[in-house]
């Protein structure tokens, strides 16, 4: 660990920041720390430590590292007293100390003659037509170099290590983990870019089979300075991983039990199991792995992510949601947030398993779904919508034609008359959008049985409610909201974001007519997910929306562990539909709601 001090040559602070990994410096987004002026080159020079201090190395830049007044190509160890000078700052090691075991005071892998920098990627990675599982940054060179290195892929298999990696590695493993994986990484970018690899000309087992074989030999050279507490083939897959794939993120997507992945900066990562947020011990090696990982994600989609257009909304093969966020809007480095699509196909028994609700509860929504009932699915972030709307759309018939749209493709649907449509955002130039709402406009001329809306955020909510009352009954959508009311106070003002000026009685009597059921679901403090209320609209009186609650949650209060506890239960309200299919002779069963509790 170190600590360094950044400032102008007038005086001027400019940065002040601990370093448990190696510091890289230059004006190229992605750094550790970044410097502006033209005497800077996008990687200028790079700050490491080891047992024998903290060193300073040069990458080949134009305009030279100097300490003390002296030009070098590495120096130290660095002394509190020394002064480096990069362009126009000078730079201080303000404290230091030993960070890894039996480690040279020089570097073991030589600095490679002819280093030379690599400019910025000009546009995002796009995918290539010859190898499906690569995606390469277009360069003016069609050498592999250390900045355009970081955006190829190639799919890897995986072996679990993520538990041994939380559980069985004390501090101080850990600490000498981080050391090496950086050491490695750095090593192997360099030997690629001495070997001028072109991956647009090979395939991805091909590359595959060159990296490992780098990532092996880096090793080998490193043997005897590397601790044998290192696991060298942990310390293997961990390089690859990054250099390759989505590096420790790899580990925590493989893992069942984890529900969400939360990357705050390149050396803090956090992951939800069981409803609880835990921070993990293994981090990215620095910013732009972070970055390079973001473009591995949104590369094969078609989006971009850039100074100019900061954030980007994607989704993984598997389906998982992806939100992913870069300076200057994120002031801690580029954060990555993965909601985890689970690969096992959730249905109503999971549910009950889970507690999210009861036997009566699924009877009576399956039951909905089949008589075609409009179904609007209410509930705070992460309350599981998109997962009860997954399980309602597996009730609907296969006989019927199901079009699908949503901001990222996140439903599984199982019926073959499917048609799945998926939200486009605007390119560089700000053309070429395609919103919810056009969407939506557009599947009503794809002769629909019925639509599922992933979830209603804005105008496109005047068109759903359109098309529940223009013949398109048993359509489902989802909307933010706390509670059953709130969720139509919602759905009046999202209609309103239309800009149509309908007056409110008007938007009511649409919302009344159109909507039948309001299925309020809710995470707790505890991580429990809970379908805590299911109402029936009954229509408009004085010009208020009237709610029918047929079943409920009581909770009565937590058990030892902090976790939810209460029970499920009918109000005594029968449906006003269910009379109406008595009437028509089909049989329904009428014992769900009785005012009788099931414990949750």
């Amino acid at each position: 660990m170190f600590e360094l001090k950044v400032t102008t040559k007038k005086g001027t602070n400019v940065a002040e920041q601990r370093f448990t990994n190696d510091c890289l410096i230059g004006k190229a987004r992605g750094n550790s720390i970044i410097l502006r002026g033209r005497n800077v080159s996008k990687l200028h020079a790079i700050i490491d430590h080891n047992n024998g201090g903290v060193f300073i190395e040069d990458c080949g830049s134009e305009y030279g590292t100097f300490v003390n007044g002296n030009r070098i190509n590495r120096h130290g160890p660095l002394s509190k007293e020394d002064t480096i000078a990069i362009g126009d700052y000078y730079l201080y090691i303000t404290a230091g100390n030993q960070m890894a075991k039996s480690v040279k005071t020089t570097e073991d892998i030589p600095t490679p003659t002819g280093f030379t920098q690599s400019a910025a990627p000009t546009q995002m990675p796009v995918q290539t037509p010859n190898t499906a599982a690569v995606t390469s940054t277009l360069t003016t060179s069609p050498a592999m170099t250390m900045s355009n290195y970081a955006s190829h892929e190639v799919t890897m298999p995986i072996t679990p290590v993520a538990e041994y990696i939380e559980k069985d590695i004390d501090l101080e493993e850990l600490t000498e983990l981080r050391y090496w994986h950086q050491k490695v990484h750095q090593g192997t970018i360099k030997q690629m870019d001495l070997r001028r690899i072109n991956v647009a000309q090979i395939s991805d087992e091909k590359f595959r089979d060159d990296v490992s074989d780098i990532v092996s030999k880096v090793i080998k050279n490193l043997e005897r300075t590397i601790p044998k507490s290192v696991d060298k083939k942990l310390l293997a897959k961990m390089v690859i991983d990054e250099a390759m794939g989505l590096g420790p993120l790899e580990d925590l997507l493989e893992a069942e039990s984890i529900s969400e992945i939360m990357v705050n900066s390149f050396d803090e990562i956090f992951y939800e199991s069981a409803g609880r947020l835990h921070k993990s011990k293994i981090t990215f090696s620095n910013h732009q792995a972070v970055l390079s990982a973001i473009e591995r994600i949104i590369a094969p989609l078609g989006r971009r992510i850039d100074e100019s257009s900061p954030y980007v909304d994607a989704r993984l093969k598997d389906g998982s949601r992806v939100n992913a966020i870069i300076p200057p809007l994120a002031l801690k480095g580029p954060c990555i947030t993965i909601r985890k699509f689970m690969k096992k196909r959730i249905n109503s028994q999971d549910l009950i398993n889970f507690g999210t609700l009861n036997h009566e509860m699924v009877e009576f929504i399956k039951m909905s779904v089949h008589m075609k009932r409009n179904i609007l699915v209410s509930g705070g972030t992460g309350s599981g919508k998109t997962t009860l709307l997954n399980v309602l759309s597996g009730f609907i018939p296969e006989n019927e034609r199901i079009i699908t749209v949503e901001d990222a493709a996140e439903l599984r649907l199982s019926q073959p008359n499917l048609v799945t449509l998926e939200a486009r955002p605007a390119n560089q130039e700000g053309q070429g959008e395609v919103t919810i709402r056009t969407l939506v406009r557009n599947c009503l001329r794809m002769r629909p049985d019925r639509i599922i809306v992933g979830e209603c955020r804005g105008a496109e909510a005047l068109d759903m409610l359109q098309a529940m009352n223009t013949g398109h009954d048993g359509s489902l959508t989802t909307a933010h909201a706390n509670s059953p009311r709130d969720c139509l106070s919602r759905v009046e003002i999202m209609v309103m974001m239309a800009g149509m000026d309908l007056p409110v009685v008007a938007i009511r009597d649409q919302i009344a007519s159109a909507i039948n059921l309001v299925v309020q679901q809710r995470r707790f403090s505890c991580g429990r997910r809970i379908v805590t209320s299911i109402s029936e609209i009954t229509g408009v009186e004085s010009g208020i929306i009237q709610i029918a609650e047929i079943f409920k949650f009581e909770q009565t209060g937590f058990d030892a562990n902090g976790k939810t506890q209460g029970y499920f239960t009918a109000t005594g309200v029968i449906p006003e539909f269910y009379e109406d299919l008595r009437k028509r002779g089909i049989p329904v069963n009428y014992k769900i709601f009785k005012n009788t509790h099931n414990n949750g």
